[in-house]
């Protein structure tokens, strides 16, 4: 194992080189990456339409190419589904991610080429484990397995030869056999489609394991943690897993869970890492553990970047910018374009750089995931800050929660409701709300002035619920494992008037 752990060791910190190269030289490599996609997609419909041949800049493909969602896109994904080729990208497509659809009701249906998954899942995989065996040459990690908890997939009714599921169970699906050497549970266990029966299987294979990593969702990783501790009797993860050293985790803020992971594996050689990886490709991986939340935004992927200021983001004469342009501490909507036939896609998600040399992000929210009904302009940012100073101020700890505005008779004002799961309560409940509205003040100037005198806004209504409300929830929906979310904020109160009903049935 010792020779293994040396080869991949070896393997790994080659690739250190080439990362550093698009560090070095960021913009010649997104338009490297920009006229590859152009000339390969120039022969399908969609390059055919725009005329791809004649593109020459990247000006040229922002004035000719319009901005798109999958609304909009979903004419071309609809008829790949169905089995035609050569649309967006060129070849027959066997796959599709299913996105759990966080701001909306609906599910989405990424289309995955085979360039996608070995030159941005694989390789985004790959190099966070570059970059890890870099950071600490004195790790031990191939000495074991990697826990990793996957969605599931199914047979795509719309024509049988293809398939589609949670990315996750995409990605391990089409593995190379040694992969899963070095992974635990079996595939056919991080496949199953019932959430209950995974997570008990799970339990089964993985206890007496030699798991050195793991990697997932904060919100699906804990509860398996949890149930292994409830099963085995132990007090903390390392008592069952001793040489556990590593946590790669995405898709979620790990703020408001660093505390409870830190609590189950109380080891100061445990280290986290944070992964931006969603069904839409791989985008992110944080290089400098010191950064906690800034990740490095991955240039040669096959992806092409393009951001629109969120000040301008519902204007209808919007425009992206690209890379060269951005500047820090701006909110911007993340536009791509990748080797799946993804063009000018709004992927949902708002970043701020947090570095122009090199270039790193760190994800603020989401486009439809905040609240702004009253000019306030909330986002998710705003709400993790302001949660993690009030749980620290009265040693809390915060589980899940998600925020909704309310109204008063005429809706000339209101305020904000929030429903917060906590692990440990706080010690002053008052003292958490009030350090909780303090703080949002200090973030957002908008909240700011909109909470002077409550002449727009009243003082926040926070409700705690109790344990397991956020997993019931997800479960009455048919939303647990995989890549599935709370749903942190909403404009509306879809989500918080269900879940307050929900609780008010189970009395």
């Amino acid at each position: 194992m010792a020779i293994f752990d040396s080869i991949l060791t070896w393997v790994m910190k080659k690739r250190i080189h080439d990362i550093e190269l698009f560090m070095k030289y960021p913009i010649d490599v997104q338009n490297e990456v920009f006229g590859k996609l152009i000339h390969q997609a120039e022969k399908t419909e969609w390059g055919t339409k725009y005329d791809y041949k004649s593109i020459h800049s990247i000006r040229e493909f922002q004035e000719r190419v319009p901005i798109s969602n999958y609304e909009s896109m979903y004419p071309y994904i609809e008829r790949l589904m169905r089995g035609e080729n050569d649309l967006l990208w060129p070849g027959k497509l066997d796959w599709f991610a299913k996105s759990s659809g966080t701001t909306n009701a609906k599910s989405k249906f990424i289309p995955v080429s085979t360039e996608a998954l070995e030159d941005c899942h694989y390789k985004g995989g790959k190099d966070m484990l570059s970059i890890y065996v870099n950071n600490y040459p004195a790790h031990n990690i191939f000495a074991g397995k990697t826990l990793s908890i996957g969605g599931s997939h199914q047979i795509n009714p719309l024509n049988k030869k293809t398939r589609y599921g949670d990315v996750s169970a995409v990605i391990m699906q089409n593995m190379p056999i040694w992969a899963h050497i070095l992974r635990t549970p079996s595939l056919k266990t991080c496949l199953m489609d019932s959430w209950e029966e995974k997570l008990a299987a799970m339990l089964e294979e993985t206890v007496d394991e030699n798991v050195t990593s793991m990697a997932g969702v904060p919100t699906w990783t804990l509860i398996l943690l949890q149930n292994i501790l409830e099963k085995t009797n132990k007090t903390n993860l390392l008592e069952v897993w001793p040489n556990l050293e590593l946590f790669a985790h995405g898709a979620v803020s790990f703020t408001p869970y660093r505390e409870i992971f830190q609590n189950l594996i109380p080891s100061p050689k445990m280290n986290y890492l944070e992964l931006y990886s969603a069904s839409e490709g791989f985008f992110g991986i944080q290089d400098d553990p010191s950064r906690k939340g800034e990740l490095l935004l991955m240039l040669d992927y096959g992806v092409f970047y393009e951001f629109i200021p969120m000040d301008i983001f519902h204007d209808q004469d919007r425009t992206a910018i690209t890379l060269e342009q951005v500047q820090l501490g701006i909110n911007y909507a993340m536009v791509i374009s990748t080797n799946a036939g993804l063009w000018r896609y709004i992927i949902g998600d708002t970043v701020k750089f947090t570095s122009l040399s090199p270039f790193r992000i760190k994800i603020t929210g989401r486009t439809k995931h905040f609240i702004n009904a009253f000019g306030e302009e909330l986002m998710i940012e705003n709400a993790e800050h302001a949660l993690a100073e009030a749980a620290k101020q009265t040693n809390a700890i915060v589980q899940d929660y998600t925020g909704a505005p309310y109204y008063f008779e005429g809706k000339s004002n209101g305020g904000h409701e929030w429903l917060i799961e906590f692990e440990k309560a706080p010690s002053d409940f008052d003292k958490f709300q009030l350090v909780f509205d303090q703080e949002l003040k200090k973030v957002n100037s908008d909240y700011e002035a909109k909470r002077q005198k409550d002449i727009a806004l009243r003082f926040p209504i926070i409700q705690a619920v109790p344990p397991g409300t956020f997993y019931k929830w997800m479960a009455q929906r048919g939303k647990l494992g995989g890549q599935n979310k709370v749903p942190r904020m909403s404009n509306s109160r879809k989500y918080i008037d269900d879940i307050k009903e929900m609780l008010e049935k189970s009395h």
